[in-house]
């Protein structure tokens, strides 16, 4: 190639031959063409390294993103893909690892809110070996869950759960073990005892209804032993009085204390059995002396001492007897009269006034029976004839008939029951007397006349009906019922009676 400063001589130019294509393309290029590839392809490597950092700087910098070329970004997707490596775990394994881990938690969590109610509840003092069992179980869950091993953590919270349950379960027993020694305790005035089962029971289950007054009973202990130590004292100088006062004290400080309550129970019959004898002696000598009041009141105070003694029962008897001698004299006097007279109610009264002295006494026992049968005879009578019209009743008359029946076979009839008869005859005898009855209606309204028949439909009908009261209804299609409520006198006055149905239902 010549120097830039050397002056180019003119070519001449010379038609060429013609040639075949071969040969023009093996033909040497024009000077020209080397520099111009030589600038296309420094073009090239600005366009490829340079210009994309020029554009992506510029269109970090600007307000909308700059198209970049298909190169540049496969170019930066390869890159990131090498910069990020591929995780070893797949989104699967991820997902089962956390629902096992999940479900662990869960079962860990129902495990610790147990523990924490035993905690509160002093499980781990009265159910040491148990409770402590249940949480090396759980600790061993811990290190299971520790190593992702999430199946085996979550069965041994389970079984750490279980465990706890079973402690939890077990409350109930526990604290009724718990009562059992404070109950012990107030028995056999072992305090100590029962003031330590009672903190326990309270701490397992401080809700127990029985506490507040378990607390109570254990808080009067001390008092109520003193008590009971003074009664055996004074009983020992056969003061069985003070000695029942001291155990009366103890019972009213707890009056569930039992061996208390046994105890005034024994010192309180000894002392009845002493005051009844006093009061036996006290009662025979007032008898002797005829003074029947005071002798009366001593075997009461026995008899109220020992309910049902033979001994105070069999000398009040012979109180009443010479006691009310008298007064069964004049009951009995009383009752006869009453009787003569067929006032059967009072004499009944008087009879029974006998017997609550005396059962036993005979003609007390045949006054009554005689009285109490005339008297349902009369009351039966009375009420038949204030209520004639109940004769209308064919059962009622039928009854009635039966008692008059009776009534005249009763012997030594005086004279209110021999009015009684007659009159109850008259009645009878015309409520059986059958008075004719004449019924008009249209011959299209259904007429029924209530307990004696159903007469469908008529013009003109002719009945013959007891004395009495009586309803009859009357029915029509398209009418408004009517009813009639009509007495029928047994002198037979009876007007006929028409049952019509003429109100049309619009």
């Amino acid at each position: 190639m010549s120097s830039h400063n050397e002056q180019l001589e003119p070519t001449p130019f010379e038609l060429a031959p013609q040639t075949a294509p071969e040969q023009i393309a093996t033909k040497s290029p024009p000077g020209w063409v080397l520099p111009a590839l030589g600038g296309l392809a420094l073009l090239a490597l600005i366009v490829v390294f340079w210009l994309p950092a020029q554009v992506n700087e510029s269109a970090s910098s600007s307000a909308g993103p700059e198209p970049i070329s298909e190169a540049t970004s496969v170019t930066k997707a390869a890159s990131k893909a090498e910069a990020e490596p591929v995780a070893d775990v797949s989104p699967w394994s991820d997902a089962q690892a956390a629902k096992l881990r999940k479900e662990a938690q869960a079962v860990l969590q129902e495990l610790l809110d147990l523990q924490f109610a035993l905690d509160e509840r002093g499980a781990s003092e009265w159910s040491a070996e148990a409770y402590a069992e249940a949480l090396a179980t759980a600790q061993t869950g811990d290190e299971l869950y520790r190593q992702k091993q999430y199946v085996e953590a979550k069965d041994k919270y389970q079984q750490g759960l279980v465990q706890l349950q079973a402690i939890n379960a077990s409350i109930p027993a526990v604290v009724d073990e718990q009562l059992a020694l404070v109950l012990d305790g107030i028995e056999q005035s072992m305090i100590e005892q029962a003031q330590t089962a009672l903190a326990l029971a309270t701490l397992i289950e401080p809700e127990n209804a029985s506490l507040p007054q378990l607390q109570q009973r254990v808080n009067v202990l001390p008092t109520l032993i003193e008590h009971m130590e003074q009664a055996q004292q004074t009983e020992s100088t056969n003061d069985l009085a003070a000695a029942r006062d001291q155990l009366q004290l103890a019972t009213k400080l707890d009056p569930l204390h039992q061996r208390a309550a046994s105890e005034l129970e024994r010192v309180s019959d000894a002392l009845s059995d002493q005051q009844f004898n006093d009061a036996m002696s006290d009662g025979y000598v007032d008898l002797d002396e005829g003074s029947y009041s005071s002798a009366k009141s001593h075997f009461n105070r026995a008899a109220g001492l020992r309910p049902g003694s033979a001994e105070a029962g069999s000398a009040l008897q012979e109180v009443s007897v010479a006691q009310q001698a008298n007064r069964l004299t004049s009951l009995k006097r009383q009752g006869g009269k009453l009787e003569q007279s067929e006032q059967w109610q009072q004499a009944v009264d008087a009879y029974q006034s006998a017997l609550e002295m005396d059962a036993s006494l005979l003609f007390a026992v045949e006054g009554l029976e005689r009285s109490q049968s005339r008297a349902r005879v009369d009351k039966q009578f009375r009420a038949a004839m204030l209520q004639p019209d109940r004769l209308s009743d064919v059962a009622v008359a039928e009854a009635t008939e039966k008692l008059l029946t009776y009534a005249v076979t009763i012997p030594d009839q005086g004279p209110v029951l021999k009015e009684q008869i007659a009159t109850l005859q008259v009645l009878l005898k015309q409520a059986n007397t059958l008075v004719p009855l004449t019924l008009r209606s249209d011959g299209e309204t259904e007429v029924i006349i209530y307990k004696v028949a159903r007469l469908g439909t008529f013009e003109q009908r002719q009945l013959t009906l007891r004395p009495g009261t009586y309803q009859a209804r009357g029915s029509r299609l398209g009418y408004r019922d009517v009813l009639h409520k009509f007495t029928i006198d047994y002198q037979g006055n009876s007007a006929p009676l028409d049952i019509t149905c003429t109100e049309r239902i619009l």
